[in-house]
């Protein structure tokens, strides 16, 4: 059976309160505002999701039984620390970029990616992104957790690596399965 310690329905990340740490937090008119020493996050809150801040952290709860409503609680709270980790700590993403004249270089607000192409593949970088390209790797960092990721996912989807001879751009870490091609019987 079900112990009262143990809620149903509940994510593991908003039983716990969120400890803000340096960060202070804020919700007001629907937002909540995470601000730290190096940026200021802002998120709109969903209607079906209550976020509370007290003295012990933060906790995210749901405003009514529906699946949904339970659904964005995890979700929220997941939003929420990433926010708090993201002001004191930049989130950092590195893309390699292999291949024989392969080039990618930043040009104001934008990412110029020359990829073997007929042309070249001009990016915007968002707001709150910082691009840094040294020889043929790219640092992308930020405060927000989502616009990094997506913005690399991007970035990434210009030229996936393929599997034959490994070029294109593939995230720090990533291992490419390599196949072994034709072969002369």
């Amino acid at each position: 059976m079900e112990t009262e310690t143990v809620k149903k329905g509940v994510s593991r990340l908003a039983r716990k309160p969120i400890i803000p740490g340096k960060a202070q937090v804020s919700v007001a008119g629907g937002m909540v505002t995470v601000k730290g020493s190096k940026a200021t996050l802002e998120k709109r809150v969903h209607p079906s999701v209550n976020i509370m801040v007290g003295t012990e952290g933060i906790m995210v709860t749901a405003n009514d039984r529906s699946r949904l409503a339970r659904a964005l609680v995890g979700t929220y709270a997941a939003h929420i620390k990433n926010m708090v980790r993201g002001v004191e700590s930049p989130y950092v993403r590195k893309l390699i970029l292999e291949g024989v004249g392969y080039r990618m270089e930043v040009k104001g607000a934008q990412v110029v990616l020359t990829v073997g192409f007929s042309h070249q593949v001009a990016l915007d970088i968002p707001e709150g992104v910082t691009a840094l390209v040294e020889k043929n790797v790219m640092t992308l960092t930020g405060a927000n957790k989502e616009t990094v990721g997506q913005f690399a996912a991007n970035v990434r989807r210009v030229k996936p690596p393929e599997p034959y001879l490994g070029k294109g751009i593939r995230y720090e870490g990533e291992v490419v399965r390599r196949k072994q091609g034709k072969r002369a019987t």
